[in-house]
């Protein structure tokens, strides 16, 4: 008589993954719509698209890292002796069904959605009183009478420093474009990419509640003299630009084109670079943290320094950052992450055989 192994129970097959967290993301993006619709009506101004075709250029732009992230990635996951143009692309077709392209396509819309009136809102807290004083008198009392500014420019200089300062704080805009898109292209489940695409949007709404809570310039704004050593860069440049930017929308808010683009607390540049940090930590990617974690403090430093945001302002950005990622994360329901998952089945095998040896 043979003895036969017990057979293992039947398992169910997986059940496809819920579409609660794609319901939030976009419950999420129409409420803060009606929010600015709402707003709109209350102060009597039409929402608008900065430039013109600013929310065309964003997608356009989006679109172009988009083909370029994907490419890179499906030629970084094709097998090695086939990464020539068709097993590229042959890579490229079996990653991108047209479900994960829409998936991908409308999350990035969404969040684009979300800062397009995020750029509505911010404008119309020109309407709202200054309270400058307020953070110029936290900033002196933190720092026991000094400027914060101040004190960096003795400590960096106001030449060299300045440059690499206003390169750092330009590089902003790139930085969370691509960042935005690869959130899409490169993780395993888009799923995934949604956390940062949550947080990122909560960043821009709770950034503009703390613009109405304590309207505010800049330090630019309201202590001039303090910056008057700076050398004349793109960062003065658009400094002037956006007060007369303001002064001309408050003078006429109906008037086409009428947008005003300038308020300090708190900080989001802080706020969206220190997101990023803090996804970095979510999805595993420890080199990537490093690198963020200069950037960070360098873009507190650079905020400070050029007269963008008094010190306070950065202080609220961290918060804003922490608490985004938190409403991030529920909003998506805390997916699996890179790292964090389950093994594949390859990578199974090489743990049970055992390091290769080398040669």
């Amino acid at each position: 008589m043979t003895l036969e192994a017990p057979r293992s129970p039947p398992t169910d097959p997986p059940r496809p993954a819920g579409r609660g967290w794609l319901v939030a993301f976009w419950a999420l993006v129409a409420t803060f719509v009606l929010v600015t619709l709402v707003r709109s009506a209350q102060v009597g101004v039409p929402l608008r698209d900065p430039g013109g075709a600013w929310f065309a250029a964003r997608i356009a732009s989006s679109t172009v890292v988009f083909a370029v992230l994907a490419l890179a990635d499906a030629h970084h996951r094709t097998e090695r002796g086939h990464r020539d143009l068709r097993g590229t692309l042959a890579t490229l077709r079996g990653r991108w069904s047209p479900r994960r392209l829409v998936l991908a396509a409308t999350g990035v819309t969404g969040y684009y959605v979300v800062y397009a009136c995020y750029r509505n809102l911010k404008s119309w807290v020109a309407f709202q009183e200054p309270q400058d004083g307020t953070l110029l008198a936290w900033d002196r009392w933190l720092f026991l009478g000094h400027s914060p500014a101040g004190l960096l420019h003795d400590l960096l200089g106001v030449q060299v420093s300045a440059y690499v300062l206003v390169a750092v704080y330009e590089s902003f805009s790139t930085l969370i474009r691509v960042a935005v898109v690869a959130a899409v292209v490169l993780p395993e489940r888009v799923r995934e990419g949604y956390v940062l695409l949550s947080s990122a949007a909560w960043v821009w709404i709770l950034g503009v509640c703390s613009y109405y809570l304590v309207p505010s310039l800049g330090p630019f704004s309201s202590e001039p003299a303090q910056f008057a050593d700076l050398p004349d860069t793109v960062v003065t440049e658009t400094q002037r630009r956006f007060l007369a930017e303001r002064a001309d929308f408050l003078a006429d808010p109906g008037a086409p084109g009428a947008l005003s683009q300038v308020a300090a607390f708190g900080s989001l540049h802080v706020a969206v670079t220190c997101m990023l940090l803090l996804m970095a930590y979510h999805y595993g990617l420890r080199r990537t943290r490093r690198v963020m974690v200069a950037f960070v403090l360098t873009t507190m430093v650079a905020t400070v320094y050029l007269g963008w945001h008094f010190a306070v302002d950065d202080v609220a950005g961290v918060l804003i950052a922490v608490v985004a990622v938190l409403l991030g994360r529920a909003t998506t329901g805390k997916p699996v992450t890179p790292g964090r998952g389950r093994a594949s089945p390859s990578s199974s095998r090489r743990r049970r055989r055992g390091p290769r040896r080398s040669r």
